[in-house]
């Protein structure tokens, strides 16, 4: 990968970017993370996050460090990435009713109430944001994009992988990538 690029993996929350990380990671394109938030039963092989995305819509002083690194940024926030840095992007989507089911199993997991939003509510609300982020960045001159559908991903893994190695010039780390996705995890599978 260029060495002032960055690769951005975004998607929604419980969508398949921890997945997507972990294949870069084996590529060889080292995550820009604080370490914070630690592997769990949700996330057994990590997070990859970096606190620092959270605060992008206010204070984005620190994007430069992670040239050369993949960097995970929800969908909500990746509209607010300055202009400067080349980015390749990684927008991974996943069926809406799988990613309610994750979330959902994960707040029970951990005791925590969700938002309270009726699911019908809640699917048209992440739909349209998963819709303004991809508007956003294919209006963008600074993106390189690429959609991955996770279930695709986990059925094909080798697909999968060498879509993003095209994307990112790292062609040699498809095998890699590929190796490093890890079907056990698909889990709030939608039956089809």
């Amino acid at each position: 990968m260029e060495d002032n690029a960055i690769a951005i993996v975004t998607g929604l929350p419980r969508s398949g970017t921890s997945m997507v990380m972990q294949m870069l990671k084996a590529g060889g394109v080292k995550p820009y993370t604080d370490g914070q938030r630690v592997a769990d039963d949700d996330n057994p092989n990590g997070y990859f996050e970096h606190a620092a995305v959270k605060r992008l819509a206010s204070d984005s002083s620190w994007i430069a460090d992670a040239a050369g690194h993949s960097l995970k940024v929800i969908v909500p926030l990746v509209g607010r990435l300055p202009t400067g840095p080349q980015y390749r992007v990684i927008l991974v989507e996943r069926d809406l009713d799988e990613v309610i089911a994750s979330q959902q199993t994960m707040l029970d997991r951990s005791g925590r109430a969700g938002a309270g939003l009726p699911p019908d509510r809640l699917k048209a609300l992440l739909g349209q944001q998963l819709r303004l982020a991809r508007q956003g960045l294919e209006s963008r001159g600074d993106v390189e994009m690429i959609s991955l559908d996770y279930r695709e991903a986990i059925d094909q893994p080798a697909t999968a992988a060498e879509t993003i190695a095209k994307l990112l010039g790292i062609e040699d780390a498809a095998d890699a990538m590929q190796a490093a996705v890890a079907p056990s995890l698909y889990r709030n599978r939608k039956p089809g």
